[in-house]
């Protein structure tokens, strides 16, 4: 709540019965309200030829008054003095235990005296506000540094604005708020002197708290008795109640929570649904903004941050829906990710490559040890033929967390099928055992782009051949076995998708330029198997993790050595009959 100082000021005109009705009237406010009054003394506040001086005499009140006026104030609320000169230092002295706090008007900043007065005055529980009219900026913190370290304060506020009689809109200082703001930390006091029978004098100090002044200082006078001095700016009781009623009501928004109940109503009975524009499968994602319509509609359903959610936490849809559904959360099931890993004995342009070594390990434990490292993958399987060749790589699963099976001899479709009912996996990480360096940097990008684009299949656009992964839905590559009840060309798998994108989402995700490279990190032939052993032999001299980017970075400083297998051709590249046979074999016909 902003915290309001009321100014007396010179309205009493040297009237004390007049200043203790006004106490009286105004004791009505009590927490978060204090009240300033300003003792001085003719001869010490000014010479006997000053304008003014006659003034002072009038408004003068002694020692035993200001003590019945603080006692009287301080009954109710906090009592703040202005102070000007040596005798409103003796007050401050005599009523030191009363008083919250002092105030000095701009005009008495560079006062040296008073400040060495004060500065033998324990002022350590009190609070000091500094009215900085006129007073440049480059100059403000030099004026906090001085009556920090004479005064040693509570607490330094800043005040803006000054006394016009009265003080114009365009005078007023609201401007200063933000840049002092800006520039200090201090609590900052609005001192508004505006007409006080303006409505800018009951508004403009509340617009003063909104920009950031904490405290407001505010003039009053009393409406049954003439107020000879200072009523240029004053409110009377009547509408001081209307401008503190305005303070308190505005201000009172501020602590309301930040979405309240009728907002959310609002939210509630207008938010556009997300309704299905297509019929989807089972096991299928959802891509918020190609399958779905935002409706107004009188379905409950999830709205599209649930949904959103839902997706990025790797949930896909557990029961079939119809075009024009809503979605609610008991479509969804967290997806089963699994990373199937097919390799075989069979090798004709390198015999046995599967158990050859790559540092410590054989090629195909290499592949599974990285495979582990995984994030978000639930089961492993190295899947082989039932021949009795590939029966060996029971004994090279490496870890025993990995599951081993051996199905279809031919039909490699077929094969990870059998492994996805098996282990009742929702979508799958393809992966071959020629490709030792899987990379968990790749995947985390395409298992997110996988789920948010609702995708049946999702791979790289371009990186170094081998370290390359294929996430497809178990639902897709079902679809794909009921068009190939044989599939000849199923170690083609890829094929199967990207010849077909009319039946599938086929989605091909731009890796980040630190993850693409045109190096050949597949095993095939001798030179492949030369270069694998000199990457792990320098990641493991050198004790680097075997990540992506550290390999790419020994390759990149090394050309020697990423040369040795660059010549090698992958077939099914080049190779035109091969190629034009594939696609004939994969290309779904209807």
């Amino acid at each position: 709540m902003i915290y309001q100082i009321i100014e007396v000021a010179n309205t009493h005109a040297g009237k004390f019965d007049y200043l203790q009705e006004l106490i009286e009237t105004f004791s009505v406010y009590t927490e978060g309200y204090g009240i300033k009054f300003q003792p001085l003394k003719p001869e010490t506040l000014a010479t006997a030829d000053y304008e003014w001086f006659g003034v002072y005499q009038q408004l003068y009140f002694d020692n035993q008054e200001w003590a019945t006026i603080i006692d009287q104030a301080n009954q109710t609320k906090d009592v703040w003095l202005d102070l000007f000169d040596a005798y409103g230092v003796s007050i401050l002295k005599e009523n030191l235990s009363k008083v919250y706090g002092i105030k000095f008007q701009s005009s008495v900043l560079y006062n040296y005296a008073l400040l060495d007065q004060l500065s033998n005055v324990d002022l350590s529980d009190k609070r000091i506000i500094l009215n900085l009219a006129a007073q440049p900026l480059s100059d403000i913190q030099e004026i906090v540094d001085r009556f920090e370290s004479q005064l040693k304060p509570k607490e330094i506020l800043f005040e803006i604005g000054f006394q016009g009689y009265p003080t114009t809109l365009a005078d007023s200082g609201l401007n200063k708020i933000r840049i002092i703001k800006e520039k200090f930390a201090n609590r900052l006091v609005f001192a508004d002197h505006t007409d006080g029978n303006s409505d800018d004098a009951l508004w403009l100090p509340v617009v003063a708290a909104f920009e950031g002044a904490e405290v407001v200082e505010k003039h009053v006078m009393l409406s049954n008795r003439e107020t000879k001095f200072d009523f240029y700016s004053s409110l009377t009781p009547e509408r001081f109640q209307v401008f503190t009623e305005n303070i308190i009501k505005y201000f009172s928004l501020l602590s309301e929570p930040f979405i309240n109940r009728k907002e959310e109503q609002y939210l509630e009975k207008s938010l556009m649904v997300p309704i299905l524009n297509k019929n989807k499968d089972a096991g299928s994602g959802i891509n918020l903004i190609d399958e779905v319509d935002y409706k107004r509609s009188g379905k409950n359903g999830l709205n599209v941050k649930s949904i959103e959610s839902l997706i990025n936490n790797y949930h896909i849809l557990g029961a079939d829906k119809t075009m024009g559904d809503s979605l609610k959360a008991s479509d969804f099931k967290k997806a089963s990710i699994g990373a199937v890993i097919a390799c075989r004995m069979k090798s004709t342009r390198l015999k046995k490559k599967a158990l050859l070594k790559i540092g410590d390990l054989s090629s195909i434990e290499l592949c599974i040890k990285n495979t582990l490292s995984l994030q978000n993958v639930n089961t492993v399987v190295l899947a082989t033929s039932t021949e009795e060749e590939d029966a060996i790589l029971k004994d090279y699963t490496y870890d025993p967390r990995v599951k081993f099976h051996q199905g279809h001899p031919i039909d490699v479709m077929q094969r990870v099928l059998e492994v996805l009912d098996l282990y009742n996996l929702d979508i799958f990480i393809r992966i071959t055992g020629d490709n030792p360096f899987i990379s968990n940097e790749i995947l985390e990008i395409l298992l997110a782009s996988h789920f948010e684009t609702g995708a049946d299949y999702t791979s790289g656009r371009a990186t170094a051949f081998g370290v390359n992964l294929e996430i497809i839905n178990t639902a897709a590559l079902r679809k794909v076995k009921s068009f190939f009840p044989m599939a000849d060309y199923s170690e083609y798998m890829t094929y199967y998708f990207w010849n077909n994108p009319e039946y599938f989402s086929i989605n091909m995700v731009d890796l980040p330029e630190d993850l693409v490279r045109s190096y050949r990190l597949t095993l095939d032939y001798d030179e492949d198997l030369l270069l694998y052993n000199n990457i792990v032999d320098y990641l493991s001299k050198e004790k680097l993790e075997m990540s992506l980017k550290n390999i790419f970075a020994y390759l990149d400083a090394n050309p020697e050595v990423a040369a040795m297998n660059s010549g090698v051709e992958v077939k099914y590249h080049t190779d035109k009959d091969l190629i034009k046979r594939i696609f004939e074999h994969t290309k779904i016909k209807q």
